[in-house]
């Protein structure tokens, strides 16, 4: 078991080494600003998120108030 956790954690390593970072692409800029992509990216992702979620509530509520309607037109 241990051996498979270790052989996890490795081939995790050897995937991350492959990936490029945001801030690697400058490497004078310091502190925050080198995050600035990866802010941005965060926001883009987050705002779809909020999206996503009000259109498939919104739907479900859509959906709910067909099947009631449906439900009373048969009984």
């Amino acid at each position: 078991m241990f051996r498979k956790i270790s052989q996890f954690i490795a081939e995790v390593k050897g995937e991350l080494k492959k990936t490029t970072w945001p801030w690697e692409s400058d490497p004078k800029v310091k502190g925050f600003k080198k995050f600035r992509e990866l802010w941005g990216s965060t926001l883009v992702v987050l705002i779809a998120m909020v999206f996503l979620g009000a259109f498939v509530a919104s739907f479900d509520i859509f959906l709910h108030s067909v099947v009631n309607y449906l439900i009373k037109l048969a009984v």
